[in-house]
């Protein structure tokens, strides 16, 4: 390589480096610059059930009032990650330069199941437990010093779930035909991470987290599908942006 051409290389490559250190951060819309803002979010939801039985949990079910076998011996009971979405929106309070309050609403659309497996047959049971709730986390984020056009943070908080909608009265259906039902108001914990992103006229925000219900989410009824399972915990992870 010629000493010319070494010099152009260098000569761009130094410029490059002045126009990024001289270059004037983003804007971003002048959301950090107030210290009450608002903005809105989508989600992509995942979650299923964390199950605890009860210690004879595999004995077969039977009728309350005919005192026969409803259903056979259990071998399993399992709950697979299911998708789901949100959308919401953002209220956030500076309390200082790197904390902050944030409150965000959302209206989630997530299913859930729960399959049982039976020690003498190959056919299992999948009861849908389909719940439509409006979640209202309040949480805690911590920031970093920006970077330019990059803040990274981490935040925690609690959140309170309450389902919404027609509930199904399963009460004239036959046995293996009773639904497994949650409690219509509960609180889980939250935690996650993400990074505030500036653009010109907005701030994006990926984020991450997970939650965890507090206490048992489980309606506990002497049907087959409720009565072998002591405690339900649901468990989700979110991927959200915030527009800001």
């Amino acid at each position: 390589m010629s000493l010319t051409r070494c010099l152009i290389i260098f000569i761009l490559m130094l410029c490059g480096n002045l126009l990024f250190a001289q270059r004037v951060p983003a804007w971003g819309g002048g959301a950090d610059l107030q210290d009450l803002s608002f903005g809105f979010s989508f989600a992509y939801v995942s979650s299923d059930f964390k199950i605890t039985k009860k210690p004879d949990w595999r004995t077969p079910f039977t009728d309350p009032e005919t005192g026969l076998p409803v259903t056979d011996q259990l071998n399993s009971i399992s709950s697979k990650n299911l998708p789901g979405f949100s959308v919401g929106f953002l209220t956030r309070y500076r309390l200082t330069e790197h904390l902050e309050a944030r409150l965000t609403p959302s209206l989630v659309f997530a299913d859930r199941n729960l399959t049982y497996t039976y020690i003498n047959t190959t056919e299992s049971v999948t009861k849908q437990v389909q719940t439509t709730t409006i979640d209202v986390p309040l949480s805690l984020k911590i920031k970093s010093d920006r970077i330019g056009d990059f803040r990274a943070y981490i935040l925690g908080g609690v959140k309170y779930s309450h389902a919404i909608g027609s509930k199904k009265n399963d009460a004239n259906l036959d046995m293996l035909d009773k639904l497994v039902k949650n409690k219509t108001g509960y609180t889980s914990y939250e935690a996650g991470l993400g990074c505030d992103i500036y653009f010109e006229f907005f701030k994006l925000s990926p984020e991450i987290k997970i939650s965890n219900s507090l206490g048992n989410v489980l309606v506990p009824e002497n049907q087959p599908f409720s009565s072998p399972i002591s405690k339900l915990s649901l468990h989700t992870i979110m991927f959200s942006l915030f527009f800001e």
